[in-house]
């Protein structure tokens, strides 16, 4: 590649690039970071400025950047294979890959059907629960045709993961476009939606679900949730035995549990994935983000040997899935996958991060200080911290003053990576980041809260 100027990369970036949910007129205002190389838990700039990567990457980067392993995982393949397609054909590298998530994943999933995205995961999973009641083979199911979601969730931008979506600021304008669902409250302590404390409500919000369910279990097809934490809303941490009791309610109810384990799975919640927090089994399970270590695109969408089977029968029954993607199955992102999971296992990552999880708990204690930190919530790796104007009231600076972003710039300053979601500051630090890098991660964001929120004049 080129050697080309820093100022040039710029002006063409400005130029060419339409940014992913960001207002381009602002963006072209300011100087961009643009990331040039990465190496552990650092990003480097097109300067040679280091920095922190407290995002990891937009929450898929798992063993750090230039991963030996994997990199060489990558490579051996590339010199055997780096493209076929899965329709009509097969590969190595997706075969072991689906035989090992089966073996990692909650009891029951043992189908695997790849795509490349968080999204197309789970706009797989929902024409897969819909498909399914179609061919149950009793009319009593086919007016199965719809989803419960959740209030604030985020399952992916398609047209199928943004119509079980919740969140206005992303969804609503494309509410023409949208097929009807039937939404849910989210299990919000900090903003219940139910108006209710934390300190004495009993789950009010499971009762509701099981209003809904009890109402329209005739024409429910999936219940799709986000395994314990609603991550684009603001990394909102369910309270303990939600998720069980939603599992629960689906099987009384007869309708299918959808799992968007996208965000909280591999590692993220302190085990591999979510469900097992709860020991929940789900009919169906969508992955991506981690799946790879941060290297590739790809997805997976699990389903049980149950849903599977209604997809069965003689040719000219027509009972196909009829949906592939052309990188289905890619054996580059399989073998990417594939040097992931066994890093996992070498390093025995999982019980390595319940001290960095305890670190985390401890480091966010400082916070709540803070005279415009509303709301600090964590579970495992997973942390938001929501900036607030008025901590009795919850009410937040107004957008104009784009107080977030301005947080964004000052941890920038001081060499952190991280990014908000709405008036929340999000950290999801690389797993393997060590806790003398957790600790600066804390500082920094801690320092560039205080000084945005309270040194300066925030409005």
């Amino acid at each position: 590649m080129h050697n080309f100027k820093p100022e040039q990369i710029e002006k063409w970036d400005k130029q060419y690039v339409w940014h992913p949910f960001t207002q381009m007129n602002e963006w072209e205002k300011e100087k961009p970071l643009i990331t040039a190389r990465g190496e552990g838990s650092y990003l480097y700039d097109i300067e040679g400025n280091k920095y922190l990567d407290g995002i990891s990457s937009l929450w898929v980067t798992v063993h750090g950047h230039r991963k030996e392993e994997i990199n060489r995982a990558i490579k051996e393949q590339l010199d055997k294979l780096a493209h076929s397609t899965l329709l009509g054909q097969a590969n190595v590298p997706s075969t072991l890959l689906a035989k090992k998530l089966v073996e990692i994943t909650p009891q029951g999933l043992n189908k695997v059907f790849y795509s490349e995205s968080g999204s197309t995961a789970v706009e797989i999973g929902l024409k897969i629960a819909y498909q399914y009641w179609q061919q149950k083979g009793e009319e009593k199911y086919k007016s199965k045709r719809k989803f419960i979601s959740l209030a604030n969730a985020y399952h992916g931008d398609t047209v199928g993961s943004v119509s079980v979506g919740g969140i206005d600021l992303f969804h609503k304008i494309f509410a023409g476009l949208l097929f009807e669902t039937v939404s849910a409250p989210a299990p919000n302590c900090y903003r219940c939606p139910l108006n209710l404390s934390r300190e004495t409500c009993s789950m009010d919000c499971i009762k509701e679900m099981e209003s809904l369910l009890a109402r329209h279990r005739h024409e429910i097809a999936g219940v799709v949730v986000e395994p314990l934490v609603q991550g684009a809303a603001g990394m909102v941490v369910a309270p303990e035995g939600y998720l069980a009791k939603v599992r629960e309610l689906c099987t009384r109810y007869n309708v299918l549990l959808i799992a968007d384990e996208v965000a909280v799975g591999f590692g993220r919640t302190g085990k591999m994935f979510a469900c097992e927090h709860e020991n929940v089994e789900p009919d169906i399970m969508c992955l991506a983000k981690g799946i790879t270590g941060g290297y590739l695109p790809l997805a997976a969408t699990m389903a049980t040997d149950e849903v599977y089977n209604a997809f069965l029968g003689s040719i000219d029954e027509f009972k196909t899935f009829y949906h592939g993607h052309t990188y289905t199955g890619n054996p580059l992102g399989s073998a990417a996958a594939l040097a992931n999971l066994e890093l996992f296992e070498q390093n025995k990552l999982i019980d390595a991060l319940q001290e960095k999880i305890l670190f985390l708990t401890e480091g966010l204690k400082k916070f709540s200080q803070l005279h415009h930190v509303g709301d600090v919530r964590q579970k495992g790796m997973m942390v938001g911290i929501e900036i607030v104007e008025n901590t009795e009231t919850k009410e937040p600076f107004p957008a104009k003053y784009n107080i977030p972003h301005r947080i964004v710039l000052e941890a920038r300053k001081n060499g952190l990576i991280i990014r908000p979601l709405g008036n929340v500051m999000i950290l999801m630090p690389i797993l393997s980041m060590s806790l003398a890098e957790l600790r600066e991660v804390l500082d920094i964001t801690y320092a560039a809260v205080s000084k945005v929120t309270e040194e300066e004049d925030p409005c």
